[in-house]
Parts: structure tokens; C-alpha cells; sequence
């Protein structure tokens, strides 16, 4: 609270008058912080604030403030949409970030589709060549390693498939 030689808070002194001892904007609006004051002032008015601050229960008014002071920033960037702009941005972002993890992942079921059809070609063009039996327990992996001579041919055989990212 303002006494003798202290500066008005950021709210009193943007409105050019003395900040009284019991100056409902005191606690909420302190005199390092004039910004914050002035978008609330330039959205709702001193007065309005005023009425609301006095309307509600000592311990809700730093909320109310918070509240407030977020609502006026968010009206000075989008003075149409203010906050709803703000949240109706977030969810388009939100729902296209699910739409390229949804791609992602069928992304990775088609390379998982590749390998499994390329390792299948391997084995049999491996068992058509040479007539030898390759184990069903032997990993691809295994495969790969064994039969890279054999990798070209299976992806010649696939096709180029251009991937979702590029």
C-alpha cells in the first residue's frame, strides 16, 4: 500500500490521481508493472475493474486480476477473438500435430509392410537360386546381413515409394 514518498501503484498513476491508502488497484497493479494496468484499463476501463474488484471477496481478486490481465493481453493481440482465438488456435494445432502423428504411424506400418516383403523376396529368390532352405527362425535382420547382394534386387523389385515426409 502506498504511504508517504512511495509511488502511486501502476494503475492511479496511469490515471493521474493520488493512490489512496485503500486503493482497491494497490495490491493487484504495483508501480513496476504499468503494462499490465494499461491493457486492462484499455479493455474493460478503470471503472469496470474498480466495480468488479469491490463486487467480489478479498482472496478471489488476485485471480480475478490474473484473469483479467490475461483476457486484455490476449485483446490487444486479437481484439476481435481475444482468448477464444487464442484456445480455437491451439486445438487447430493440437489437431493437426494428431494428424501427422496418425501419418506417422501409418508411415511406419508401411515400411514394417516393405520389410516384410522385401525379406520375403530375399527368400525365396535366396531358395530359387541355390535350392537351400533358409530356417524359419533365422530374424531379418540376420537376413539382411547375410543376403546384401540380394537387398537391390528385392528393392528394384518394389518399386520406389516416395515417403510421406520429403
Amino acid at each position: 500500500m502506498p504511504g508517504p514518498g512511495t509511488s502511486p501503484c501502476a494503475a492511479c498513476k496511469l490515471l493521474r490521481r493520488r493512490c489512496a491508502k485503500d486503493c482497491v488497484f494497490a495490491p493487484y497493479f504495483p508501480p513496476d508493472e504499468p503494462k499490465k494496468f494499461s491493457y486492462v484499463h484499455k479493455v474493460f476501463g478503470a471503472s469496470n475493474v474498480s466495480k468488479m474488484l469491490q463486487d467480489l471477496p478479498v482472496n478471489q481478486r488476485g485471480d480475478a486480476v490474473s484473469s483479467m490481465v490475461y483476457e486484455a493481453n490476449a485483446r490487444v493481440r486479437d481484439p476481435v477473438y481475444g482468448c477464444v482465438g487464442a484456445i480455437s488456435s491451439l486445438q487447430q494445432q493440437v489437431a493437426h500435430l494428431h494428424t501427422q502423428l496418425a501419418v506417422a504411424q501409418a508411415e511406419i506400418v508401411c515400411m514394417h509392410m516393405h520389410q516384410a516383403a522385401l525379406a520375403s523376396t530375399i527368400i525365396s529368390t535366396k531358395e530359387m537360386t541355390t535350392g537351400e532352405l533358409i530356417p524359419l527362425n533365422q530374424s531379418i535382420p540376420d537376413l539382411h546381413q547375410h543376403y546384401k547382394p540380394l537387398i537391390p534386387l528385392g528393392l528394384e523389385m518394389l518399386g520406389s515409394a516416395e515417403t510421406l515426409w520429403t
